[in-house]
């Protein structure tokens, strides 16, 4: 027989994280977010149970890539019938719809399972400064260095 100890729903409680994009590496700030949307910095992480926090992401419009993927990097998708395979640079996208590279690079980094979309739907990105979630932020990741998090009084 097992016993659980503490209070669970404090344990499981959201929190929630906003995140500067701008100037960041596009990669390493993906795979942060992917992270604290599985709930991998809690103790109480279960890779079955979904225990992730809320993350909002600003100025999406300013992300960073390294080498010449602004140039070179694209982003393809196919519309099911015959011949239909689109492709869009990074560039072009970025200008477009700035918020579809960082969903996309934090989608893939997610693992494939049913959880995968649940998690997806914590993640809010604004390609400028504005949100609508102030008052909801409890941390916000430091513009230098994106693992270490900050508590905002």
């Amino acid at each position: 027989m097992s016993t659980g100890i503490g209070n669970a729903a404090l344990a499981y409680a959201r929190v929630w994280h906003l995140v500067d994009a701008r100037g960041q590496v596009l990669g390493r700030l993906g795979s942060q977010i992917a992270q604290t949307l599985m709930g991998k910095h809690k103790p109480i992480y279960d890779p079955s149970s979904d225990c992730g926090d809320y993350v909002v992401v600003v100025n999406a419009r300013h992300i960073a890539v390294s080498g010449r993927k602004r140039e070179q990097k694209m982003y393809r998708h196919h519309s099911g019938f015959p011949g239909g395979l689109k492709e869009i640079a990074f560039d072009k996208l970025q200008e477009k719809t700035p918020e579809k590279i960082i969903e996309k690079a934090v989608s893939g980094m997610l693992p494939k399972n049913r959880l995968r979309k649940v998690r997806l739907a914590r993640l809010m990105i604004y390609p400028d400064g504005e949100h609508p979630y102030a008052e909801n932020i409890i941390k916000r990741y430091d513009t230098k260095i994106p693992l270490v998090t900050q508590s905002i009084d």
